[in-house]
């Protein structure tokens, strides 16, 4: 008998009583493995997430998490090619297998990257800038992200098995929120191999990631207001989610990707002669055949202008002619299985409702010439296009072939094609294929409010586009109406999904202690150590040093600007200069008043102090006139430690004042400063 797929619970792996279900391969009917869930405790999966995972992740810094997760990562990529071995079995080629697999993994590593370059080495992300609440700035408020104290229960859709569950998982990783997972039971082979793999690493802190194969029975039940959903699948199941009683009542944080009717627009400037037109025959036969179109970004309705459909659909028709359906380790197979017989006939029954209105102009749904397989066993389908030339047809609006299925449609002018693509009440990506940056800024505007994603393609970035059905780490997935309203990845906002804002008002002392940022008005530390002269391990967080006074002489500002080539007239033309009346008469060069507090505060010898790798948040508040006399104060205001290196980074709060206390220029300076000596980690 084949294998019972396992469930992942509590630190233990869990094997039902039951035979359970049997799951088929998608290529030849045979039994690939069986799924049970019957008598997981998953109210003890939910306990066990919050009381033993959650505390873990949440000691550790955005930089650990992410050393974690990029070391999962590597990790994964060394095995790759057991798990494309299985995948074949989802019906998926090995073009198909690369976005699954391959697509995972980089969204780990994309995560962890990140991860390092845009948080702090702390638990605390601090969102916006400090508000000052009261008059002399005693009284002030900050908004932070902090981890939410439950578990991210994320429901994945049969057809990325391992995509689906990744990008799920690295962004709520690097908020210090577990996972439980739960896939499609379809394809749920794949992901319990993935996920055996990822617990035998030992790279995760114990239970921050369980598995659930079959049902997920009563886990809803348990869920709190610390928790979330994230599901992905088909509008009606996410409708009953997202009102199941538990959800509503305790105020489940729930987010769904669901069906999504993806417009491709072909622009009015386009010809058959123009580049464009093959790149739009081109999208449109990829992404109806990449997972034999079982993909929620894939284009279902292609927009062309009425004038060249008869020239698209010859064109399409010519390119799907040369698409070979078979096995996908057979030669020359270029297109493979859906991922079962069920979903090949609720294609086929989709079909069917679109050729109401539409007609058949490639394929045929109930006969494929088949390589290397048997039609009769495998879930094999032909690539079906279809044209539609009523325009008062719902049907291409409303039925979701989630197949190799697409449907032509002709469209009038521009503001015609945007109606069309807005009957699609919402979907995760439209693309626009245009060389004109006019029709291309209209059709953009147009669908932004019924879109995710847009994407613009023509014969300048055709050779780096990812495409129109690929979703990226760096930017959101999700989109609004029928595609379930709501957002996945999307680099750091992916993560702050996960997290909890909250809105803290104290003295800048408190701030300061909350957030590991110093805070205008907080205490500083004066001592006769120069703060360069400390190593990450003896600075501290408010260590000052004070510099100046240094006056500024019409000789200092005739110098800079003959030495720098700034010869502007508030610099060098004192008629000029005194008519300005931001100026009245000539004033230093900003950069010379940054200049000459630089050397007011930085200790020349060679020291802890390793780099200065920039300046942030640079404002010029107060002219500064010749004989002024200039003083900085600078602070140290934020540490981060570098994972496996020798240094990490030091922000330093810089202030310069003149004669009158007055602010003239305000800053943040960057430093790379050494650990303690032997110290890498």
């Amino acid at each position: 008998m084949t294998e019972l797929l396992r469930s992942y619970a509590g630190g233990h792996w869990y094997t039902a009583p039951d035979e359970g279900t049997s799951l088929h391969s998608a290529v030849d009917g045979s039994v690939v493995a069986r799924i049970s869930s019957t008598g997981l405790d998953t109210a003890h999966m939910v306990d066990y997430g919050r009381t033993v995972a959650g505390p873990a992740l949440a000691q550790l810094t955005f930089h650990e998490r992410a050393a974690a997760l990029k070391a999962l990562g590597a990790y994964l990529l060394e095995r790759k090619d057991e798990f494309y071995a299985l995948s074949s079995a989802t019906g998926a080629t090995t073009r198909d297998s690369a976005i699954d697999i391959d697509g995972g993994i980089g969204t780990l590593l994309s995560y962890a990257s990140k991860a390092r370059r845009e948080l702090p080495n702390h638990t605390v992300y601090l969102d916006g800038a400090v508000e000052q609440l009261g008059k002399k700035g005693t009284f002030v408020g900050q908004h932070i992200f902090t981890s939410r104290r439950g578990v991210a229960v994320q429901i994945n859709a049969f057809n990325f098995p391992v995509w689906g569950f990744l990008e799920k998982l690295a962004p709520t990783f690097i908020a210090g929120v577990p996972s439980i997972v739960k896939p499609a039971s379809q394809t749920a082979y794949l992901t319990e191999l993935v996920v055996r793999r990822i617990i035998e690493s030992g790279l995760l802190p114990e239970g921050a990631l369980q598995l659930v194969c079959g049902s997920v029975g009563s886990l809803l039940e348990h869920l709190s207001g610390q928790d979330s959903v994230a599901f992905t699948g088909s509008a009606d199941t996410a409708a009953i989610l997202r009102a199941h009683p538990t959800v509503v009542r305790e105020g489940v944080h729930f987010t769904a990707e669901a069906d999504s009717l993806n417009a491709s627009i072909l622009g009015t400037d386009v010809s058959v002669d123009s580049p464009e037109f093959t790149l739009f025959v081109k999208q449109l036969v990829t992404e109806m055949t990449a997972k034999a179109g079982q993909k929620c970004t894939a284009i279902r309705r292609a927009l062309v202008p009425e004038n060249l459909l008869d020239a698209v659909v010859e064109a399409t028709t010519a390119r799907l002619g040369k698409v070979v359906v078979g096995a996908p380790d057979a030669e020359g197979v270029t297109m493979g299985a859906l991922a079962g017989l069920d979903q090949r006939e609720e294609v086929r029954k989709s079909v069917r409702e679109l050729a109401t209105t539409s007609r058949i102009v490639f394929g045929d749904p109930d006969t494929v010439a088949v390589t290397g397989a048997d039609a009769a066993t495998g879930a094999f389908l032909s690539p079906i296009l279809l044209r539609c030339d009523d325009r008062d047809a719902a049907e291409p609006h409303e039925i979701e072939a989630f197949g190799p299925v697409a449907t032509l449609i002709g469209y009038r002018d521009t503001a015609d094609a945007i109606e069309l693509a807005a009957r699609g009440k919402g979907s995760l990506v439209a693309s626009v294929v245009t060389a004109d940056t006019a029709i291309a800024r209209e059709i953009v505007l147009g669908l932004a409010a019924y879109h995710g994603r847009v994407l613009v393609l023509d014969s300048v970035d055709a050779r780096e586009s990812t495409g129109h059905g690929s979703p990226l780490p760096v930017l959101v997935h999700g989109g609004p109406g029928r595609a379930g309203g709501g957002e996945e990845l999307g680099g750091i906002r992916g993560v702050l999904h996960h997290m909890q804002r909250t809105a803290v008002q104290g003295t800048p002392a408190l701030l300061t202690a909350v957030g590991g940022r110093w805070v205008p008005g907080a205490e500083r530390a004066h001592s006769q150590v120069h703060p360069f002269r400390k190593d990450l391990g003896e600075l501290r967080i408010g260590d000052t040093i004070v510099g100046g006074p240094r006056q500024v002489t019409l000789a200092d500002i005739a110098h800079f600007a003959e030495f720098t080539g700034d010869t502007f007239y508030a610099h060098t033309d004192p008629e000029a200069a005194a008519a300005n009346p931001l100026f009245g008469g000539i004033v230093a060069h900003g950069y010379l008043v940054v200049s000459l507090a630089a050397g007011l505060f930085v200790d020349p010898a060679p020291g802890p102090v390793l780099a200065n790798f920039g300046v942030d948040n640079l404002r010029f508040l107060t002219p500064v006139k010749a004989e002024d006399s200039l003083t900085v104060t600078l602070t140290a205001k934020q540490i981060s430690p570098r994972a496996n290196a020798g240094y990490g980074e030091v922000r330093w709060d810089a202030t310069v004042t003149n004669q009158n206390d007055e602010p003239v220029a305000t800053y943040d300076v960057l430093t790379l400063v050494a650990k303690p000596e032997g110290e890498s980690k």
